[in-house]
């Protein structure tokens, strides 16, 4: 039993009680976890630190869940590895709290080597702190120096054991990944998502609230849409509220339970003071850490340099991020657009319950330096734009398809890249004008004969004439057609997908 009163998974790490344990750091304040790692620092010009890691993104080729894939001896040897070296070694051991909704709320526990305490300074400042002692419900070991690279989890045991890397990004979604699984387990089903509360006019002048969810891959513009503050007038009463930016869970009621309770992990290549002020401003705290940013001796901190990496990161608290609001849960869900990179996708396109959860299961999009560095810019698709999926990928479409058929949900695909081979930009501006206007209830909807999706007919504030598929993407009826084909192809391999889903592509 957690300290939430819930029943849970006995994580079966064998370990030793950390507050007993001679060789372990129970529980140490942040500034201790930053003295840890000072060798390691580079001190920025706004007094945060800043540290350059080996592995500058997520090993997803060098991933294995007991419940995908078949977990051998070699498997179990890698979480016995990592239980037995902190067992051993003088580690740090860091509790926090995941969740706050009453039924998706979780007690998570992180093994560090102590040289290694920036690892955990950064995933401290995510999660809200304990309060009293108890038993954890998920375990994460992670062994950076480890001459293998290797992640291992094991979901139903809540236990996950991150070896050779020395990523921050997979220690905090080591558990975000269980937080999904589990809201699977108990009806709900767990997004890669960002969530928002928007208070503004509609049409008629009336003050309405709608709750948004962004779902898309890593550094497509989840975290700035979720953010933005839509250029509202809060003079008005407008506001538009982030209340998570990565891992939610949709439940029946229509709730969107949060995981993220203090900070956010978000990408900082290319941060613009203009169009993001908001994230610029929480990034440019001394209470951020800082990860692979291209940060000079003197502190100067360059967030156009891919020097390290185009995956540069930052951990920023919720408090310094002024469009955060206290609450993590979105009580309501109306709006959930889709994140694209689809150079062939209009601006924006709305969606039937069907259509909707065929593009949840196309997740269509560009590859990025967070996923897979190697393969950046090519097309990719990934179930739920969610690459931490645990189970039958099928069942989630279905799931999804229910889920906001029965809350009856208006779903959107939003292009956030090219029309085109690069030819028309779909801009931060574009996007925030889609997007509030949308909530406003002022865009009025056409038929496309070109694409065949329902789309804009006009958008007050933009010219959406303008940004026609068949005006910029070369060959469109073909390209349309061959992509059709390609999308019923790739919907064809779930077999425990539903067909009206499979018959709903695109």
């Amino acid at each position: 039993m957690s300290d939430s009163g819930q029943s849970v998974r006995t994580p079966k790490t064998a370990l030793p009680d950390p507050v007993e344990a001679d060789n372990i750091i129970y529980d140490p304040s942040l500034d201790q976890l930053r003295e840890f790692s000072k060798e390691f620092e580079t001190t920025t010009e706004f007094g945060s630190p800043s540290y350059v890691s080996d592995q500058r993104s997520r090993n997803a080729d060098k991933t294995k869940n007991a419940v995908d894939e078949e977990f051998g001896p070699s498997d179990y040897a890698h979480i016995e590895d990592a239980t037995e070296y902190a067992r051993e070694h003088e580690m740090v051991c860091v509790d926090r709290r995941m969740g706050r909704h009453a039924e998706h709320s979780y007690r998570c526990r992180l093994y560090v080597p102590k040289c290694y305490g920036r690892i955990a300074l950064g995933w401290a400042k995510l999660f809200k702190p304990v309060e009293e002692e108890a038993e954890p419900d998920f375990v994460t070991i992670q062994i950076p120096e480890w001459d293998e690279i290797a992640v291992r989890i094991l979901p139903e045991e809540g236990v996950t054991a991150v070896l050779g890397s020395d990523y921050t990004g997979e220690a905090k979604k080591s558990f975000l990944r269980l937080f999904m699984f589990h809201a699977k387990r108990k009806g709900g089903l767990g997004l890669h998502a960002g969530s928002k509360r928007v208070a503004l006019h509609d049409a008629d002048g009336e003050l309405r609230n709608v709750g948004q969810a962004f779902l898309g891959l890593s550094a497509t513009g989840k975290s700035t849409l979720t953010a933005h503050g839509l250029w509202l007038d809060e003079g008005a009463g407008e506001e538009a509220t982030m209340l998570q930016d990565d891992v939610c869970a949709l439940l029946p009621d229509g709730t969107i339970a949060g995981s993220e309770g203090n900070g956010l992990f978000v990408k900082t290549n290319g941060l613009d003071a203009a169009e993001q002020p908001a994230m610029y401003d929480a990034v440019t705290h001394e209470s951020a850490v800082l990860e692979n940013v291209d940060v000079a001796d003197d502190g100067t901190a360059d967030f156009d340099s891919d020097h390290h990496t185009s995956n540069g990161r930052a951990i920023i608290l919720r408090d310094q991020l002024s469009s955060a609001g206290d609450d993590i849960d979105l009580d309501g869900v109306d709006q959930v657009f889709f994140i694209t990179r689809n150079p062939t996708m209009p601006p924006v396109a709305k969606l039937s319950a069907e259509e909707a959860a065929a593009a949840f299961m196309l997740g269509e999009s560009i590859q990025t330096s967070a996923g897979d560095p190697s393969k950046a810019g090519e097309s990719i698709r990934v179930v739920g734009t969610n690459p931490f999926i645990v189970g039958s990928k099928g069942e989630e479409g279905n799931r999804f398809r229910d889920l906001i058929d029965d809350l009856g949900v208006d779903c959107f695909v939003l292009n956030t890249g090219y029309l085109g081979e690069k030819s028309k930009d779909i801009g931060v501006q574009e996007s925030v004008t889609i997007l509030r206007e949308i909530a406003r209830d002022t865009v009025e909807w056409t038929d496309d004969e070109a694409t065949g999706l329902t789309v804009p007919s006009s958008v007050p504030g933009m010219n959406i004439e303008e940004f026609a598929v068949a005006d910029h993407v070369a060959d469109h009826e073909r390209r349309l057609a061959e992509l059709r084909t390609e999308r019923q192809v790739h919907l064809d391999i779930f077999d425990d997908l539903d067909s009206e889903i499979k018959d709903a592509v695109y």
